[in-house]
């Protein structure tokens, strides 16, 4: 079901009550680490401290548009003529500065008038060599220190509406696939099915893609990534379907490996190894929060990893179980090999996304979104989608 206008405003009223406290937990980290003030950059991390939107991508050409400043009292948002509109309306609590291309000029009065600042953090991953020179160079006096996963590492831990927002994403692509499961037959190219269903989800809910549709049939389901292509689905092999949807900011992810006619006995053998591998980390989870503690994402990649490398296929599984989702698609927890041996936050959403890949063969892969909450020892699967062998075609 779409969202209703109702449903848009709540949640943008939510976004903007929690807005304070989302600052508060930076101004502490500031304080902590002896930084005066914080130039954020990224785009998500724009959205969630101040308000203030750029769609997909829209970064490139925005010039220092959407770009912030946090000092200990205010938010200062940048924007030129072709956003200062939405930026007052969007960042009521903050000080909208109009910056057209005179950044670097205008850099030491911007960060008086946030007080005395002699150190700032910069999100150093996101910002260009050149820029930070530029930067540096415009206040010599103040320094310039890298900051990294700060504001990730709050979004990691969700809110009540922004959880409401990633259900109602997966209830639309949900929704969306049901609706073009009789599309989906031999003689269907991949790209045709690929466009029908975000079709299904811009019009009837979506405001946005998560992520460009994957639609990968036969051998091409052993790209973990691929594109669509012109290949047309036959009898008897798989196709994969990897996408999701964005409402009001928040975004859902999904896999589902459907049977174009009679599952082979290997694909089909295939498909019960990773429904097994996803099921056994979801259920390890579960038994964690049942005992009162929080594994981490490296063990519950652990779990399924070793279901899949017992079965022989350890070799052809070499991404992680799984990623955190929200204001983007991939964001913190990460679950994986390499992930922090540290307990998951909670309350969060990530994704449980076993596979197994042959190449030149096939691939399957079956992803749900997870909600995680320890203190209410609540799990939850926000994709609904069914995850039995299911035969199209």
């Amino acid at each position: 079901m779409a969202p209703t206008t109702d449903d848009l405003q709540r949640w943008t009223d939510a976004d903007r009550l929690a807005r304070p406290a989302r600052l508060d937990i930076l101004r502490r980290r500031m304080s902590e680490h002896g930084v005066d003030a914080y130039f954020g950059v990224r785009r998500e991390n724009t959205r969630y401290m101040t308000g203030f939107e750029l769609g997909e991508g829209e970064e490139k050409v925005a010039g220092n548009s959407g770009q912030f400043l946090v000092g200990r009292d205010e938010v200062v948002v940048l924007a030129d003529s072709r956003y200062t509109v939405a930026a007052v309306a969007q960042c009521q609590e903050a000080r909208v500065e109009r910056v057209y291309n005179d950044l670097f000029a205008r850099w030491p009065k911007l960060l008086s008038s946030l007080g005395p600042v002699k150190r700032v953090g910069v999100e150093a991953g996101f910002v260009s060599h050149a820029m930070w020179q530029r930067l540096a160079d415009g206040a010599p006096d103040v320094e310039l220190v890298a900051v990294e996963g700060w504001v990730e590492e709050q979004r990691q831990t969700k809110e009540p509406a922004e959880i409401e927002r990633i259900a109602a994403a997966c209830a639309v692509a949900d929704a969306a696939l049901e609706r073009l499961l009789p599309r989906i037959r031999p003689g269907a190219t991949e790209a045709e099915l690929a466009i029908d269903l975000e079709w299904e989800m811009r019009t009837n809910g979506a405001e946005a893609l998560a992520f460009d549709v994957a639609c990968l049939s036969g051998p091409n389901a052993a790209l973990p990534h691929g594109s669509p292509s012109s290949r047309e689905l036959k009898a008897g092999e798989v196709v994969l379907f990897d996408f999701g949807a964005q409402v009001a900011g928040y975004r859902s992810d999904m896999t589902r490996t459907l049977f174009v006619g009679e599952p082979t006995h290997e694909n089909q053998e295939i498909y019960s190894l990773v429904a097994h591998a996803q099921q056994s980390a979801i259920d390890a989870l579960a038994h964690a929060l049942a005992e009162g503690s929080r594994p981490s994402g490296r063990e519950l990649d652990g779990v399924a990893r070793d279901i899949i490398r017992a079965a022989g296929h350890g070799d052809h599984y070499g991404h992680g179980l799984g990623h955190g989702i929200g204001l983007a698609t991939h964001e913190l927890p990460s679950l994986g090999m390499t992930a922090p041996d540290v307990p998951l936050p909670s309350p969060t959403v990530f994704s449980v996304e076993p596979g197994t890949y042959l190449d030149g063969v096939t691939g399957v892969r079956i992803e749900d979104l997870v909600l995680f909450d320890a203190a209410e020892k609540k799990m939850e699967r926000l994709t609904l989608f069914p995850r039995d062998v299911t035969v199209v075609g």
